[in-house]
């Protein structure tokens, strides 16, 4: 193993540059540890230094390596150069990864080619009007638009190339002309379209998350110049699987179910998963059930299916059997799975705390600020996998690179999430989002703060339901003995009613990620660091190692939830 391998191995933060040697100055707080370049004259020195006492200093530091400055970046993946000239098919395209993503390319790599956005619209001038509204004038853009000054509208035009279509439709929902200008041009096809709902109707499900990537991989074969398809997954499609989870692709017809069925001492019998006899099972029960309840039985049949199966929803399921088409149909085009846990909001670029919609965690976050929330269903000690949007953003950029250079038929599995370097668990989160609310409360209709308590946990659903009840019912007011009229209590109580039925149903959708089941392993994604330069690193880093927890949920996560989705609003 060269210096440098070993070095990212076992350096899992960013780099902090200085312009003087290293000095008991620069220490880091007591009980951690972290890399640090440093230059004097012509060189650039790594120290590796540890938070360890000592009589004479306080810190012990101790220098792993000194490098001549012009070498310093070392061995380099090739980002930028790749990047340049390439043309680009996104679909999900006005979606919080794949804005992101196309923010982060024009920003970097100016000089990109085309970025073809297949945008769910009737037609072109509909594409064109939601990429006007809502990527040209989305916040996101707006360092962009600093960049560029009057000149942005034009350089983003130049770049952009709506394309009215939809991956739930045969030949992508384009027409002939556009299909095969497409195929003639496109480099990379980026898949980051899926419908996120958990508990959607199945055959909604199926259509996108299941049958959208491999219409999209049928148009891939098409493309004369493909150099790489990436697809992007969740780290949470390992279903119910425990322990260290590896970064592996999955097979036509694999199953969770199956998997733990062979390590019981007693196994049993395991239906086998058929994607065809899926999509056609939910196609029938259209056929067979009364219209005023088919979507309803669509949900049940979603749900039922998944977990028969080893998945926990509707959702994860269809993500699943997603992959294994691609996996099945893939033939000779290098194809790259991305992989991330929970994505929340950006914790670096283009600024922190960006954040488009009401992500995985945030319904939690707020029902507990506006006091809805203060006890909860799940392990404390439970880690739950969360990770910024700009790292997997620069995740994704980072393996593009790195396999579509490589152009090797093959499939590649990327994990990019904290649970196994750097986990986040249950208790934190809510105490830091307590600490949060705490100094800067929520309001309640009067306009006077919301007070809000340390959360609790509870392992029954019946006494979680019974505690949540009571409280909702305190702090409605039902509770007071002085309230006398019926049609105000009538009030109170249907409002105390909804409130429990829609804590309780998040109870039930959170459950499968409040319980601490496993860890994603991320050594494909470590070691794609690992071939990166430090100006790489510097530039497209996504080292979840690094992450402060406490400050990002308190300082930049909320408030950027705050700002951007909730658009400062106070009072509920």
């Amino acid at each position: 193993m060269s210096f440098r391998q070993s070095f990212m191995s076992t350096a899992s933060v960013p780099y902090k540059s200085y312009s003087r040697s290293l000095t008991s100055t620069h220490a880091i707080p007591y009980g951690t540890s972290i890399p640090v370049l440093t230059t004097t004259k012509s060189y650039h020195c790594y120290h590796h230094y540890n938070s360890t006492r000592t009589s004479a200093t306080g810190r012990t530091f101790r220098v792993v390596c000194c490098e001549n400055k012009d070498n310093a970046g070392g061995d380099s993946i090739g980002i930028v150069s790749y990047f340049q000239g390439k043309n680009y098919l996104i679909t999900g395209a006005t979606g919080f990864l794949a804005k992101a993503f196309i923010e982060k390319i024009l920003r970097t790599v100016p000089d990109v080619g085309k970025i073809f956005l297949l945008i769910k619209a009737k037609n072109k001038e509909a594409a064109m009007h939601r990429l006007e509204t809502e990527i040209l004038d989305s916040e996101l853009f707006k360092c962009l638009e600093q960049m560029h000054g009057k000149s942005f509208k034009a350089f983003m035009m130049r770049k952009l190339v709506p394309v009215a279509g939809n991956v739930c439709e045969s030949n992508l929902g384009m027409d002939p002309y556009t299909t095969n200008e497409i195929a003639k041009e496109v480099d990379v096809i980026i898949n980051s379209a899926a419908n996120t709902t958990l508990d959607e109707r199945y055959d909604v499900a199926l259509n996108t998350n299941t049958k959208g990537p491999s219409r999209l991989l049928g148009f891939a074969k098409k493309c004369k110049k493909l150099s790489l398809f990436l697809h992007v997954s969740t780290a949470y499609v390992n279903g119910e699987r425990q322990g260290l989870i590896m970064e592996k692709p999955f097979h036509i017809g694999q199953t969770i179910a199956e998997e733990s069925a062979k390590s019981e001492t007693l196994p049993k019998s395991i239906p086998v998963l058929d994607i065809i006899a899926e999509i056609e099972m939910a196609s029938d029960l259209k056929l067979f059930v009364h219209e005023n309840i088919v979507a309803q039985k669509m949900i049940e049949l979603g749900l039922q299916r998944a977990k028969i199966f080893g998945w926990q929803n509707t959702y994860l399921f269809t993500k699943a059997m997603g992959e294994m088409l691609l996996n099945s149909m893939r033939g000779d085009i290098p194809l790259v799975i991305i992989r991330p846990s929970i994505i929340e909001s950006s914790i670096k670029e283009p600024f922190p705390g960006w954040i488009q919609g009401s992500r995985m965690l945030d319904p939690l976050i707020l029902s507990y600020g506006k006091g809805w929330l203060p006890g909860f269903l799940g392990d404390p000690k439970a880690v739950i996998d969360v990770v910024p949007l700009d790292m997997v953003v620069n995740a994704s950029i980072a393996a593009i690179a790195k396999h579509g250079i490589a152009a090797k038929p093959e499939l590649n599995v990327y994990h990019v999430g904290s649970s196994a370097v750097n986990p986040l668990l249950v208790h934190d989160l809510f105490k830091f989002s307590c600490n949060h609310f705490t100094c800067s409360p929520l309001m309640n209709s009067e306009r006077t703060n919301i007070r809000i308590n340390e959360m609790k946990f509870f392992n029954s659903m019946d006494n979680f339901a019974s505690y949540i009840s009571d409280e909702i019912a305190q702090r409605s007011g039902l509770m007071d003995t002085t309230i006398t009229d019926s049609k105000l209590r009538g009030k109170l109580e249907i409002k105390r009613k909804k409130i429990v039925e829609h804590v309780v149903h998040l109870a039930k959708i959170y459950e499968p990620y409040m319980v601490d089941r496993g860890r994603f392993d991320n050594q494909n994604t470590q070691k794609l660091m690992e071939g990166m330069s430090l100006g790489e690193m510097r530039d497209f880093g996504f080292n979840v190692g690094s992450i402060n927890w406490e400050d990002y949920i308190l300082n930049v996560h909320i408030p950027g939830f705050r700002r951007h989705v909730l658009k400062g609003r106070l009072a509920f």
